[in-house]
């Protein structure tokens, strides 16, 4: 199996793209560092390497936790397996 995307741990709620190339219906493969695991689901949009993808579905004014840290607020409703990116998360800073 070859994976597509890392997650740091469980909690998270997206892992990065670490290939070239992921296209809109693809399966791909996923693997949580902290507890040694793998995913697996349908990627619902072309994602490029270094960019993210949503472990579950988010709601308008839900957090986003990455590496267990706090990455923003959820600006638009995102499903599992979509870009999660400027467009649908925003900084809390300002």
């Amino acid at each position: 199996m070859s994976i597509e995307f890392v997650i740091h741990e469980e909690a998270d709620g997206v892992g990065v793209v670490v290939v070239e190339g992921l296209k809109a219906e693809q399966e791909c493969s996923g693997w949580i560092m902290q507890e040694n695991k793998t995913v697996t689901f349908k990627i619902l949009n072309d994602i490029p390497i270094g960019h993210k993808v949503a472990l579950k579905d988010f709601a308008v004014g839900d957090t986003v936790f990455k590496y267990n840290t706090d990455i923003g607020k959820v600006v638009a409703p995102i499903k599992r397996g979509e870009h999660l990116h400027v467009h649908n998360v925003k900084t809390k800073r300002w």
